[in-house]
């Protein structure tokens, strides 16, 4: 009998499928960071306060807690191309839909499109994440997850260099903002749909490569339950709450996405979209560094014969201590300078993502990875709302000053969470397919 090759696969369609999920977070990114970069000319035209700032955001991140959990359970339960499709159809209507908002009714329409943006936008990392797990071994995931993750730095880029391009700088023509994504979603849709099929099921998928895929999997054992799991069956489990735990770092991503440019006019006088678009992109171009070399950073250690455990524990560690020299961005007088240590924890940030994402499918059966990665978004998503209330409101009441203990969580928080992922999981054990602990250390 002949021995395929797992080591060098004769195929790479798995690296089709992971341009199709670098793009699909672009595009989400490339929606999600409009209002960003839009939001001090906003805030000026609507005369908004940052309190109402914080509750236009808060509406796109209670939508992402709802959509977190309820497209995870529908991926897993429908599988990731039908899931996948879903999530990009809402988040681009409601996305192109801001544009229909009308000055009269702009803090209520706003809430509302913001609301329906973030409800679809929830499916792409719990499709994502599960995608990966499907077509690529472990020792490549977090790598993978780099890869795809990166879209979203790439995205949060192109956001700053095109919005000038069709919105004038007194802040006419914002609505054209909102519209130009919608494009991208409809070709990236019939792209997937005519791409996507599961490893087994794809006729271009080889047999070394669906060998190289599947080094991992252990054989079908014929007590296993078959059926799809919905969040509620993970959810008393220790490495669910482990991921979740870590996901609530997302509150610090989603400062620097949404209030960076708020930060930018208030403490430095930031006011042309041009001035502030070159600092968002210093940033997000750290960010997407940080993402790949992240990923690539837990496979150099596995490759060196270190355990699952140690390599994404001292991944995570390397991340965290990046992220926290952030905590002086309040405290310096050059605005450069608070450019290079946000776009320093970002990078960390997108690091830390990467593994963090990629640990839920070192402790999780395939059949669950979307329902987690659902409730982990939702604590993050939650997370994100607590900062967003207490940030708007300390700032009306405060000044800019309470920038400073924003930003000294920010450097700290990675650091605490990564203690309580050690506790809850000390040895990274896993659950099988019923969902029964795995007994083998990693």
């Amino acid at each position: 009998m002949s021995t395929l090759n797992i080591s060098k696969p004769a195929g790479n369609y798995r690296y089709r499928i992971l341009a199709m999920l670098f793009l699909a977070t672009t595009i989400n990114y490339m929606d999600r960071s409009i209002m960003g970069i839009l939001g001090p000319t906003l805030q000026e035209k609507f005369n908004w306060t940052n309190a109402d700032y914080g509750y236009i955001n808060m509406a796109f991140k209670a939508a992402y807690a709802i959509g977190m959990i309820t497209m995870g359970s529908i991926i897993d339960r429908f599988g990731t191309r039908f899931g996948y499709t879903l999530s990009i159809i809402i988040w681009s209507i409601f996305g192109m839909l801001h544009a229909a908002v009308r000055p009269a009714f702009a803090f209520i329409g706003f809430m509302a499109a913001r609301f329906g943006l973030g409800f679809g936008e929830a499916g792409n990392f719990p499709a994502a994440v599960k995608t990966v797990a499907e077509w690529f071994p472990k020792k490549d995931r977090a790598f993978a997850t780099g890869i795809f993750n990166a879209g979203s730095n790439i995205g949060a880029v192109l956001a700053p260099l095109l919005i000038p391009l069709v919105v004038s700088s007194n802040g006419d023509n914002w609505q054209y903002a909102f519209l130009m994504t919608g494009f991208f979603s409809m070709i990236w849709v019939v792209l997937w749909l005519r791409t996507y099929r599961k490893p087994e099921e794809h006729p271009k998928v080889t047999p070394e490569e669906l060998a190289y895929i599947n080094q991992d999997s252990q054989p079908q054992d014929p007590t296993v339950k078959q059926e799809k799991l919905s969040w509620s069956k993970v959810l008393p489990l220790r490495q669910t709450w482990a991921f979740a735990v870590g996901k609530i770092t997302d509150a610090v991503w989603f400062f620097f996405m949404f209030w960076s440019g708020i930060f930018f006019k208030q403490q430095f006088g930031l006011d042309s979209m041009k001035e502030l678009g070159g600092a968002l992109v210093v940033i997000y171009v750290v960010a997407d560094i940080g993402s790949i070399g992240g990923g690539y950073l837990s496979k150099i250690f596995i490759d060196k014969g270190w355990s699952l455990n140690a390599a994404r524990k001292m991944s995570l560690l390397i991340c965290a201590l990046c992220i926290a020299p952030v905590s002086l961005a309040a405290l310096t007088d050059n605005v450069w300078v608070a450019v290079g240590l946000i776009a320093l924890a970002s990078g960390g940030h997108q690091a830390w993502s990467a593994n963090l994402f990629t640990l839920v499918s070192d402790v999780m059966p395939k059949k669950a990875i979307a329902s987690v990665v659902g409730i982990g978004g939702m604590v993050g998503a939650i997370a994100g709302m607590v900062v967003d209330f207490v940030l708007g409101n300390g700032l009306d009441a405060s000044g800019n000053s309470f920038y400073f203990w924003m930003f000294l969580v920010a450097g700290l928080l990675y650091l605490v969470i990564l203690l309580i992922i050690h506790l809850l999981l000390p040895n990274l054990e896993g659950v099988d397919e019923n969902l029964e602990p795995i007994t083998k250390i990693k």
